[in-house]
């Protein structure tokens, strides 16, 4: 669904990712696990359009969106959880997903949408009415995720999840992400918490200096120490 050939970017002029690639396949979770400074979120953000790349190809379903805007990107099926929530604190938990709803197509499924996000995350169907800055953390996170998921995509990004949650916390918000693949949908996930997301995971990637050090399936990062030890420090 997602092929990410030799890309490389930064910010100003220090360079971050290099000769990055990586493929993620439709109906999947794959994960990119790396250490802090590793180059995790600036792939997302790179992939998304959020930041311009330097060089290299992105292409989703066959077409090349490399250069295309993330609005685009978000018509075409794919959207970002980004790190650190940035929902509308002073606006209901409706009013917030309702605003993730922007697109015609979105638009269209408005209330199949609710229907499925309220399946999903009972908790905040029972707190539709209560502004989002009220909510815990694991609930905030919950609504970034259903906010997300009212654009009607294809391909959801997602970036840290479970920074800084509680561990109970932490394992619902993986249990979700277990449950919208389970939905059809193809998730890419970057992640400090490698035993989690290993959990849930397909395929992962480590990412090492803003460098692929390793790609393949979970298993393949499971049994191995050397990989383990030298790059996740577990």
């Amino acid at each position: 669904m997602l092929t990410v050939r030799e890309l490389e970017s930064g910010y100003g002029e220090m360079q971050v990712l290099w000769g990055v690639n990586l493929d993620v396949r439709e109906k999947s979770i794959t994960t990119v696990l790396g250490p802090n400074g590793a180059g995790k979120s600036t792939t997302l953000k790179t992939i998304f359009g959020i930041l311009k790349p330097w060089s290299g190809t992105v292409e989703y379903i066959g077409e090349n969106v490399t250069n295309m805007p993330p609005h685009k990107k978000v018509e075409l099926g794919i959207t970002l959880v980004p790190e650190g929530r940035h929902l509308f604190p002073n606006m209901t938990v409706e009013d917030n997903l309702i605003m993730g709803a922007y697109l015609k197509r979105a638009e269209d499924r408005l209330e199949d949408s609710l229907d499925l996000v309220y399946t999903l995350f009972p908790r905040l169907k029972e707190r539709e009415k209560q502004k989002a800055g009220t909510l815990s953390g694991g609930e905030q996170q919950m609504l970034a995720i259903a906010r997300a998921l009212m654009t009607s995509p294809n391909l959801i990004l997602m970036d840290e999840p479970s920074q800084g949650l509680a561990p109970k916390l932490v394992k619902e918000v993986f249990e979700t992400v277990l449950k919208l693949k389970e939905e059809g949908l193809t998730i890419l996930l970057v992640e400090q918490n490698v035993f989690a997301s290993l959990e849930i995971s397909d395929y992962a990637y480590v990412l090492h200096e803003g460098k692929i050090a390793f790609g393949g399936s979970v298993d393949e990062v499971r049994e191995s120490e050397e990989i383990k030890k030298a790059y996740l420090g577990v």
